[in-house]
């Protein structure tokens, strides 16, 4: 609604996946100001199956991937976590989009068309440099 992105909604749901949270330090994207752009006021919530994926990643991944999985847990520390029952990750995001009636946050292509298929708005990056609503 046109009135949302002037005013802000504050019960917009902005729900983020493990390769999302990834991406903001992988291509140093400014989640905050990214989002306020395209939605106004929101408030970002976050699966708990999402918080096991990026633990599990800090943990056992190599590289960059258990790098940017540790600076992850720690910028999600301030967002609400939210517990879910899913049978993975991609899942806990799916359920918890459709019962908040939010928008997620991911690059995920398989998890992108099962999202637009259903109807859920969904924020990608584009062109590594800015995130963009679909």
């Amino acid at each position: 609604m046109a009135s949302d992105r002037l005013w802000g909604n504050p019960d917009k749901k902005v729900i983020l996946d493990s390769n999302a949270i990834l991406m903001l330090f992988e291509f140093s994207i400014d989640l905050r100001s990214e989002l306020t752009r395209l939605l106004g006021k929101y408030e970002v919530i976050i699966p708990e199956p999402i918080i096991d994926e990026l633990t599990f990643l800090s943990e056992n991944g190599k590289g960059k991937q258990k790098m940017l999985s540790k600076a992850s847990l720690k910028l999600i520390k301030e967002y609400k976590i939210v517990k879910i029952e899913a049978k993975n990750p991609d899942e806990s995001v799916y359920l918890l989009a459709k019962k908040t009636n939010g928008v997620v946050v991911t690059n995920d292509v398989d998890l992108r068309k099962k999202l637009k298929k259903e109807k859920i708005p969904v924020i990608f990056l584009r062109a590594k440099k800015r995130l963009e609503l679909n």
